[in-house]
């Protein structure tokens, strides 16, 4: 089985194509937020680099969220259009478990954090036990403070991944002292190849759903979508 997995969700753009245990290719561009013009390219030369083509995949992949709401879009939608082109399945893998995935086997809780802006992070946490990683709390978005309150409750040390470390590293080891670990720059970024792994996981039981299911799991409203229901709730109080 041969799966192609993205991660578009943060700044990096990042590709990767399995082949049953072994990692055929991985490219990664971890600089701004272009992805519509670095996806499709870094895609094709992944592909060529291995010498496939679109209809050799069997499954396709991709972070379906939390993260920017522009690089959910272009991920999803690239996905989709790949997987029509040759009528095959997909698998969406929610982005912090691809994130936790980096961090294999470590001690402690795996804590993803992604920048939700507004002192406001997506987050989770996870455990690995026997070799399987283990949802602790499922993805949500929190105050920072909310979370550094919950991990203060929690015995364990706890390794951050994500780039919300890079705006809230200071503010986690001050309050956290010890506990807190942070991952290397390595592995503290979007991987395809983690997003593939899971993927192919869930493939293999048959948990796979129709390029016309496939939807981008924001967690919480756009912007735009804030800004035009705070627009009407305005506008409907002056009118009554």
């Amino acid at each position: 089985m041969k799966v192609l997995a993205i991660d578009t969700s943060s700044t990096s753009a990042t590709c990767a194509i399995i082949h049953e245990d072994k990692l055929l290719v991985e490219y990664t561009l971890n600089h701004k937020l272009t992805h519509s013009q670095k996806i499709m390219p870094i895609i094709q030369e992944a592909l060529e680099g291995c010498e496939l083509k679109v209809s050799d995949i069997d499954i396709f992949a991709v972070a379906k969220g939390p993260g920017s709401f522009t690089g959910l879009r272009i991920g999803v939608a690239t996905i989709k259009g790949l997987a029509q082109a040759v009528n095959k399945s997909v698998v969406g893998i929610p982005t912090l478990d691809a994130l936790a995935f980096n961090l294999p086997y470590c001690e402690g809780i795996v804590v993803p954090v992604m920048d939700a802006r507004r002192d406001r992070v997506f987050t989770a946490i996870y455990k690995w036990t026997n070799g399987n990683l283990h949802i602790i709390k499922e993805q949500t978005v929190l105050e920072i403070e909310e979370l550094i309150d919950i991990l203060k409750e929690r015995p364990e040390t706890v390794v951050f991944v994500g780039d919300g470390t890079l705006v809230y590293k200071q503010r986690l080891t001050e309050e956290l002292g010890e506990k807190a670990r942070f991952a290397p720059k390595s592995a503290n970024m979007a991987r395809a190849s983690s997003v593939a792994e899971l993927a192919m996981a869930k493939a293999k039981e048959g948990k796979v759903e129709s390029f016309l299911d496939l939807a981008p799991d924001y967690l919480r409203e756009s912007q735009a979508q804030r800004e035009y229901k705070e627009k009407h709730s305005l506008s409907g109080d002056r009118d009554e």
